[in-house]
């Protein structure tokens, strides 16, 4: 019985992953709602100008921390 269910639910999975694909290339990709890819998303040279700015921006890292996410309290480790 099991190995009989389990190919109708591997088969219904892989049918709606294959049917949720279909839908997303066909509205995101194809857009046939209407609607165009704004321009900063398809601009190499606006892409290069905002990674360079991210770049140069310092990343300066803070001191180690255990979270506990129950209590909601986070505490800065002394001896790292």
């Amino acid at each position: 019985v099991a190995a009989m269910s389990g190919k109708y639910i591997i088969g219904s999975l892989v049918g709606s992953l294959g049917i949720a694909y279909v839908s997303d290339t066909i509205v995101s990709d194809k857009k046939i709602f209407g609607g165009t890819v704004c321009k900063t998303a398809t601009d190499k040279e606006w892409f290069q100008a905002t990674d360079a700015k991210f770049q140069a921006w310092p990343r300066v890292a803070g001191p180690p921390v255990i979270m506990n996410p129950i209590s909601r309290q986070n505490f800065i480790v002394k001896d790292p």
